[in-house]
């Protein structure tokens, strides 16, 4: 019984630390704290809601200001980004509509641009602190910031198409 215990508590404590529960700096590309829970940049002060589940023509905010995707899906390219979001996502994401400690994602290339989310993977501090939607998801995910997961440009076009993948399904 008392493995049990512990092989649950060294679980639970991998899952926290690879969703933002460590406090390297590793994980953020800007040093700013893991949770921004009650900073001025992502508490949201107008007075119209946004909804997060309508779809958006933001690019978001970030160096992604034009990504160019093709109608077919590159079936190679979306299994490296399986590969790269089953390894780098799953402890807050799942591919469906199941909500975690964040969004479930299925549908995400309908509602956002690619742009959006190639920024919202690459620099999640930036976003939450600067895109209005992203500062809603912020905010209904309990305030708890999305990890910088450090991957690569490529390997966010990689997550990106297998979304599209995913969202054609």
């Amino acid at each position: 019984m008392k493995s049990v215990l512990v092989t649950l508590a060294v679980a639970a404590s991998l899952v926290l630390y690879s969703c933002g529960g460590g406090s390297s700096s590793e994980n953020t590309s800007n040093n700013a704290p893991v949770s921004n829970a009650g900073s001025e940049p992502a508490m949201m002060d107008n007075k119209e809601a946004i909804d997060v589940n309508a779809p958006s023509t933001s690019k978001g905010v970030g160096k992604f200001t034009d990504v160019k995707v093709a109608d077919a899906i590159d079936a190679k390219m979306a299994d490296q980004g399986k590969e790269v979001f089953q390894t780098k996502c799953t402890a807050c994401h799942q591919a469906t509509d199941q909500k975690l400690i964040g969004p479930g994602l299925k549908g995400i290339t309908k509602i956002r641009t690619p742009e959006w989310i190639m920024n919202m993977i690459t620099d999640p501090e930036k976003m939450t602190h600067s895109d209005p939607v992203a500062i809603a998801l912020f905010n209904e995910f309990n305030q708890t910031q999305m990890t910088n997961q450090g991957l690569t440009d490529q390997e966010a076009r990689q997550v990106l198409e297998f979304l599209r993948q995913n969202d054609a399904q």
